[in-house]
């Protein structure tokens, strides 16, 4: 099994997760979900793998889902809303031979790893990504 990301590069952690990986001297397969969308049997394999529900998979940070009342929502009109809209499920999401996890904060990455990061790595803002 390969390393995957589902990656939005317009956000800071997504970014800092995937340049750990590539730290570790790792390729990964980036599906850049914004551009791809989501299906619902790929939404609940990776919600279960990763032990979330639509609800604790669901942005609500820098989105409208308060405003559509999707944190008082059952699962199935999340799930609808977040195949409709996809920037509605929180990132970045990564899987490995080691598990699969929601990767925020960044450093969730680091279990799911076969290698550690070889170098010390840094934030956009220049402060340490871990520690």
């Amino acid at each position: 099994m390969t390393t995957v990301i589902h990656h939005n590069p317009a956000c800071g952690t997504s970014r800092n997760v995937l340049a750990a990986i590539r730290a570790t001297g790792t390729e990964p397969v980036v599906i850049e979900y914004l551009s791809t969308g989501w299906t619902r049997p790929q939404l609940l394999a990776l919600f279960a793998a990763a032990d979330l529900t639509p609800k604790t998979a669901l942005r609500t940070h820098k989105t409208d889902a308060a405003e559509r009342g999707l944190p008082d929502a059952d699962d199935d009109t999340i799930l609808d809303a977040m195949i409709a809209d996809p920037v509605l499920v929180n990132r970045p999401i990564v899987c490995t031979p080691k598990g699969v996890a929601l990767c925020r904060p960044s450093e969730t990455v680091l279990p799911l790893l076969e290698n550690q990061p070889t170098a010390p790595l840094l934030k956009e803002d220049g402060s340490p990504l871990f520690g």
